[in-house]
């Protein structure tokens, strides 16, 4: 049996809202079904659906999405588009967006860097890391070299 798992999401409001600002931050994303009470989108193929359920629980950052990056651009054009669109910033490339759901922004070359076989460089760029909100691969590299 082939089942169709997706992300479920409770806002207290304005799902359809956050639907159509995550579609129009990520390419290849479309909104799948909407009702006054639910949003079911997908976010390049990723399925989600956005609920309006009412104060009874609140999004924290014990569940996040997390966005792996293949550049420094791609990193500061999606943290900087959160941020413009009423998100805050968290630490180790952690956002808060409007809605209050929390994105990892994160470079591939992050985990390629802190997958170092030296301990030591793993070690420097986990450190640098712990020290930034958004992630700055170029200061990732100089804390791994030493």
């Amino acid at each position: 049996m082939q089942h169709a798992i997706s992300t479920f999401l409770w806002f207290e409001s304005k799902a359809d809202e956050a639907a159509k600002l995550y579609c129009s931050i990520f390419p290849n994303s479309r909104i799948t079904q909407t009702s006054p009470m639910s949003t079911s989108f997908e976010l390049d193929g990723q399925r989600f659906t956005a609920f309006n359920g009412g104060p009874h629980y609140k999004l924290t950052p014990a569940v996040s999405v997390f966005i792996p990056c293949d550049s420094q651009a791609e990193v500061d054009a999606l943290w900087n588009r959160f941020l413009a669109e009423g998100g805050t910033e968290s630490k180790c490339g952690w956002l808060v967006d409007r809605f209050g759901l929390s994105w990892q922004i994160i470079p591939k070359r992050l985990l390629e860097l802190m997958g170092d076989r030296d301990p030591a460089r793993a070690q420097r760029v986990v450190q640098a890391m712990l020290a930034m909100q958004k992630i700055d691969v170029a200061a990732l590299e100089r804390a791994h070299r030493g």
